[in-house]
């Protein structure tokens, strides 16, 4: 199925943005590297932030649709989806195109929290610890958010340590620790 070329463009502006950094990556290479003009760009995109946060909302919706799919495949019990989230991180972090995660690399590049590519990535950490905080309300957790805190702390500590140092063990290191978590939020439901 053919792409149009908003969605090229888009297309290539989020593999440049994800490997190379939105910073570094000028509107001229994206049109190069799409076969087209910067005019034309502008026509889909206004703006290089307009596209930076085209970027984002797609790879939200195209990341939590993934994600969810995953964990949803390795397991039906509430309390295996939790483990399974870093199954799931674990499979991510070990592919070759790994280059951390796109929200938190955003953050970085735009540290301000006024700012709008700030504030989608940090939308999409609520979003995720949301998903979080539901799965430890049905596992009968005392506090789900904060158990959806601590699990997301671990996860985004491994997304980091593994962009920083390849094969470094850190999903399987978070999931051990998310273990604990888990049966000590579980364990204080009975006390």
């Amino acid at each position: 199925m053919a792409k149009t070329l908003q969605e090229k463009i888009l297309v290539t502006a989020s593999e440049l943005f994800y490997s190379q950094g939105i910073r570094a990556t000028g509107v001229e290479a994206i049109a190069k590297a799409a076969n087209t003009t910067k005019m034309s760009l502008y026509k889909y995109f206004p703006s290089k932030d307009a596209l930076v946060l085209a970027f984002l909302r797609k790879r939200d919706e195209d990341f939590r649709s993934w994600f969810v799919a995953q964990v949803d495949a390795k397991a039906a019990d509430p309390k295996d989806k939790l483990l399974a989230i870093f199954d799931v991180i674990g499979e991510w972090i070990d592919i070759p195109e790994f280059r951390g995660c796109a929200f938190i690399n955003a953050s970085a590049e735009f540290p301000l929290e006024g700012n709008p590519v700030h504030q989608l990535s940090a939308e999409f950490y609520d979003k995720f610890r949301h998903y979080i905080a539901d799965l430890a309300g049905q596992c009968g957790a005392k506090s789900p958010e904060s158990l959806a805190l601590q699990l997301s702390l671990l996860v985004e500590g491994a997304i980091v340590s593994e962009q920083m140092k390849r094969h470094s063990g850190a999903a399987e290191q978070g999931k051990l620790a998310a273990i604990m978590l888990i049966e000590g939020s579980l364990l204080k439901v009975g006390v």
